[in-house]
């Protein structure tokens, strides 16, 4: 039986769709969320007036950044809370010529990070959170995870950028995941899983992680042949890496999404054709020699798989009838 058949292909992409074909195959599909993040913001141009020449995006950016003069959260010092729209916030949209061609310098980078760290408190914080979604703050920071230059303040940048959706993914709210799956984080994730840093690795597959652990977002990754293969595929070239290059950091949160993947019965069936082999002996024994619960993620992500299958009497599984 092939792969594709146990779960349905994704409906034809909509035409003038400027995204990635890979990103197409997410947001779309019988069923999907709409997208917001078609078109990612680019840097504004200074308007004439208060509001004058801003996207609804960028206006909606500037409205939560003075609300959150507000909260308690922010201090009298925090660049976002002394000019709306302005200080730390056009940190960030401000950098956008330098992110392509890649001219990023180290002091640039260091800035913008800086800025970043700010949102990371504000995208983990209650009382800001849902304002933080309201006005579509993430997708500012998409830009920078589009970002694939190897050097040192690129790295950073996506690194800081990636710490900030990990922060609103943290807090297991519907309402983050509901958001996220409105946007192409997903595929930008899988593409830092396959070839980012081992820190920026981790930290993507710690937001894969939590969006499957989220029955909503099991169900968005399983509904079409074209998810959750790229899902599977990234995730296989990773347990072939971590063969190489061991992190038990890393193998942690990979065995974690394929436990939870074994969870939905479509993937589960696909999964008995495509999971590593490295996952099914004892490749990495000494490396989680100390870590009981990967280990324990992982005899029951082959016992998942294991049961619904026949068995002949040489002990040799057979499909189901």
């Amino acid at each position: 039986m092939k792969i594709s058949t146990l779960l349905p292909s994704a409906a034809a992409p909509a035409p003038g769709n400027d995204a990635s074909a890979s990103t197409k195959s997410w947001l779309t599909g019988s069923g999907a969320a709409p997208s917001v993040a078609v078109g990612l913001p680019t840097a504004p141009a200074a308007p004439t007036a208060p509001g004058e020449g801003r996207s609804s995006s960028e206006h909606r950016a500037s409205i939560f950044l003075a609300r959150s003069r507000r909260c308690s959260h922010f201090c009298a010092h925090c660049p976002f809370s002394q000019r709306p729209g302005h200080g730390g916030f056009l940190e960030i949209v401000n950098i956008y010529p330098s992110i392509n061609p890649p001219t990023l310098t180290a002091h640039q980078s260091n800035r913008v990070c800086n800025a970043l760290a700010l949102l990371q408190c504000v995208a983990s914080h209650p009382e800001t959170r849902s304002a933080f979604l309201a006005a579509h703050i993430p997708l500012f920071l998409y830009p920078f995870l589009h970002t694939v230059s190897k050097t040192r303040p690129f790295e950073y940048l996506r690194l800081t950028s990636l710490g900030v959706i990990g922060a609103l993914v943290k807090t297991d709210e519907q309402e983050v995941i509901n958001f996220l799956l409105t946007t192409e984080i997903i595929p930008l994730c899988l593409r830092i899983m396959e070839s980012g840093s081992e820190l920026s690795k981790t930290v993507a597959t710690f937001i894969l992680q939590k969006i499957l652990l989220d029955d909503t977002g099991l169900a968005y990754i399983c509904q079409t042949y074209e998810r959750f293969s790229h899902v599977a595929m990234i995730l296989g070239k990773m347990v072939l890496q971590l063969s190489k290059e061991p992190s038990a950091r890393l193998l942690k949160h990979v065995v974690r999404c394929y436990l939870r993947l074994s969870d939905n019965p479509r993937a589960r069936e696909a999964l008995r054709q495509c999971l590593p082999d490295q996952l099914k002996d004892t490749t990495f024994a000494q490396v989680l020699k100390d870590d009981t619960t990967t280990k324990r993620w992982l005899a029951q992500l082959v016992k998942n798989l294991q049961e619904g299958q026949v068995t002949d009497p040489r002990g040799i599984p057979l499909p189901p009838q």
